[in-house]
């Protein structure tokens, strides 16, 4: 069979140019998609993983996640493209040794070369630092130790946490689905919360943040979401370029 000739069909015109984003993420990531889905159509995510470890989701794998050699290594491959920022996206890994942590991390990522560089855990501050939240509940998927550390790092930005919620789990967290995670958000909400926080970059939030905000009442977070919402900003985006993005509560606040 003679393949077939496809005439008068060329593209004119040139290709919309992009902004480019760079994130660097754990080697179990599973969630590209997620991130994207809160990108405009100007926006290119360019994605690179740390190396492998053979370990269970705990307190030790996100120690070792945090490891700078890693982080500047991915980092230098991305910079290549010239994202306008970058970002770590993981949670654990930028909370695991407080706030220090989480900026040593950045500024690991900008000596590596980055043009702006946040993390996950530095993400959610920002975005609790903008809409004014002091109260939170802490919903994760994490085994208790983990889930700790975690109200530790918020403690330590100067936030209460209210109440929290944890499935226990260290493996495959990308295969949880939405209803287990609605039940978790739930069983974490508390009156005296100003908002909720869903933490793990590895967690399907996307379709559920509106639903469960509508439900409750008050702004449902998750790390993906913060994570997009820092790198867009530092990207020089503001709020009418994803009047669409679920999660609304946050992206009307870009500035």
């Amino acid at each position: 069979m003679r393949p077939v000739e496809l005439r008068g069909v060329e593209p004119v015109g040139v290709p919309q140019q992009q902004v480019g984003i760079g994130i660097v993420c754990p080697f179990d990531m599973a969630l590209d998609r997620e991130l994207w889905r809160w990108m405009p159509d100007s926006v290119s995510l360019y994605f690179t993983r740390t190396g492998y470890i053979d370990a269970p989701v705990d307190v030790e794998l996100c120690r070792d996640l945090n490891n700078h050699a890693d982080i500047t290594a991915a980092v230098r491959s991305i910079t290549a493209v010239g994202p306008r920022s970058v970002g770590y996206a993981c949670a654990s890994g930028s909370f695991v040794y407080g706030m220090a942590g989480a900026v040593e991390l950045s500024n690991c990522m900008l000596a590596a070369g980055a043009a702006s560089a946040v993390t996950t855990s530095e993400a959610l501050v920002r975005a609790l630092d903008r809409m004014g939240i002091a109260r939170i509940a802490v919903a994760t998927p994490y085994t208790s130790a983990l889930t700790g550390l975690l109200c530790d790092f918020l403690v330590e930005s100067g936030r209460s946490v209210v109440a929290h919620s944890g499935l226990g789990r260290d493996h495959e967290i990308w295969t949880i689905p939405y209803q287990v995670t609605c039940d978790l958000i739930r069983a974490a909400d508390h009156p005296d919360a100003d908002a909720i926080y869903v933490s793990c970059t590895n967690l399907w939030t996307y379709e559920i943040l509106g639903m469960m905000e509508a439900e409750l009442g008050k702004p449902v977070l998750s790390a993906n979401q913060v994570t997009a919402w820092a790198t867009l900003t530092d990207a020089g985006y503001v709020a009418e370029a994803f009047p669409h993005a679920t999660g609304q509560s946050l992206f009307s606040r870009v500035a």
